[in-house]
């Protein structure tokens, strides 16, 4: 079996990979050594050593940055940090949600042993309606099941941030077993054999840190996740998902150059 992962780009001083849902960005020291790692399995599918600037949830797929060298991770995580990172999501939540909205709610930075005293920093997170669908399956006190497909951008990069807010707003993501409901999740198991969180990062833009020159990498879902997609009847929103960047969003055209360019490396 071809367990070789999806390239989406790559030049001498960065790549970017399609994780696949339910794989650790990096081992830590609970792991198995044995255990599978994107950061391992790309320096051996490439040969060469590689440096991590960001992360994503391990139940979550999409695009993932690496770089070749630590002076371009430094640049590139600096650049994460400021905020000149344009990130893109999709994301299946439970209920019908606004048709756009945001969402400006600290979270303390470690979601999963928050230490006492800990000071919730500002976290602040967009997002818009794509499609939505009903159920017609009585869950709890309502007669169906509602569910959006929503396009997200995390302007602030809290542990969990997407997953957390959006159960702040009481529309958990579907397939969280963390912050979601598991009603919810267990139905999706059940109908649609659906065993994995419903995120996935579709897109990244940033000026390169080496050339000053746009990048934008997009990752259209993979096929569990698109498979969900055909089932929900949402097949025709595959149009929507970017093969290609589109025009910058409003957001980073408001990010200035100064801010962009902050963390470049010589060329």
């Amino acid at each position: 079996m071809d367990t070789s992962l999806q390239v989406l780009y790559q030049d001498n001083d960065i790549i970017a990979v399609h994780k696949p849902a339910g794989i650790k960005v990096h081992r830590d020291g609970y792991d198995n050594p044995r255990s599978q790692a994107l950061l391992q399995m790309v320096r051996i599918q490439t040969g060469r050593w590689l440096y991590p600037v960001h992360r994503l949830d391990r139940p979550a797929s999409g695009v993932l940055l690496f770089a070749f060298s630590q002076e371009m991770a430094r640049a590139l995580s600096e650049m994460f940090k400021r905020q000149a990172v344009e990130k893109s999501y999709l994301a299946v939540v439970r209920g019908y949600v606004d048709p756009a909205g945001e969402i400006d709610h600290p979270l303390t930075p470690n979601a999963c042993d928050p230490k006492q005293g800990q000071i919730p920093k500002p976290a602040f997170t967009a997002y818009r309606r794509l499609a939505v669908a009903e159920l017609p399956i009585g869950l709890g006190p309502h007669p169906t099941c509602r569910y959006s497909l929503v396009a997200v951008e995390p302007h602030t990069g809290r542990m969990h941030q997407i997953r957390r807010h959006f159960h702040h707003i009481s529309h958990p993501l579907i397939g969280d077993t963390v912050y979601g409901d598991g009603r919810h999740n267990r139905l999706f198991r059940s109908l649609f054999g659906c065993h994995r969180l419903l995120l996935a990062a579709v897109q990244v833009r940033l000026l390169h840190p080496r050339t000053g020159e746009s990048l934008c990498v997009p990752a259209p879902p993979e096929k569990s996740f698109a498979d969900m997609l055909h089932q929900m009847g949402w097949q025709d929103r595959m149009s929507a998902f970017p093969s290609q960047c589109p025009a910058k969003s409003t957001y980073f055209q408001s990010l200035s150059a100064d801010a962009q360019r902050s963390s470049t490396v010589s060329k």
